[in-house]
């Protein structure tokens, strides 16, 4: 069997499920959706899921809330990994009327991909890497696995709406976006029960 680990940028995969409209398919059980990429000849090694931990907005103060409920469901999944970025300042301001107000940009995912696709590789811990983003920050690291490992595959699984990296798609040796009947089979049930016995309750409101 040949042995794939897959690498979800989670903020790509996010907000590209929110810009097609398909929040109803923000519970994503993402070990099932890695699964549900691969072919029958492949077997999951691991998922890792790259994020940071968002923050309180004034018009959205329960954001935290419900990210917290969902890094909870996903920490019940065997073989899946957190890595952490982290959201720096940014301040912004209108030329036209001189307001000033700070933003956050989300740091560090792109960086953190890179490096654990290049040691998965080095340490001979897949055979095809699956990455889950559109972001054209990755087709270095994409480049220096197929020149470095040049019997390894890297596979870009486009979320909806980040297809549009033409550089990345020829960086790969394959390429897709992910259709919604994907999504739709890899949902989370409404509540999932921790080892605890706790049981997590899927948000009633996604923003």
């Amino acid at each position: 069997m040949q042995r794939v680990i897959v690498y979800i940028d989670g903020f790509n995969l996010y907000y590209g499920l929110r810009d097609a409209d398909l929040q109803r398919y923000y519970w994503l059980n993402l070990r099932r959706l890695a699964e549900n990429l691969l072919k029958p000849w492949q077997t999951l090694a691991a998922v890792r899921y790259f994020f940071a931990i968002v923050r309180p907005e004034p018009n959205d103060p329960n954001k935290p809330l419900r990210q917290e409920a969902y890094l909870d469901a996903l920490g019940t999944l065997p073989d899946f990994h957190f890595h952490y970025g982290h959201f720096l300042p940014k301040p912004r301001f209108c030329s036209a009327c001189g307001a000033q107000w700070t933003t956050y940009e989300e740091k560090m995912t792109d960086v953190n991909i890179a490096v654990e696709l290049l040691c998965d590789a080095q340490d001979d811990a897949f055979d095809t890497a699956v990455i889950v983003s559109g972001d054209s920050d990755l087709v270095g690291p994409v480049k220096a696995v197929r020149r470095r490992f040049p019997d390894k595959r890297v596979i870009i699984a486009f979320p909806p709406e980040r297809n549009r990296s033409k550089e990345l798609k020829e960086a790969s040796d394959r390429s897709f976006t992910i259709r919604p009947n994907k999504l739709r089979e890899s949902l989370f049930p409404e509540r999932v029960i921790r080892a605890d016995g706790h049981a997590v309750v899927r948000p009633s409101k996604w923003a």
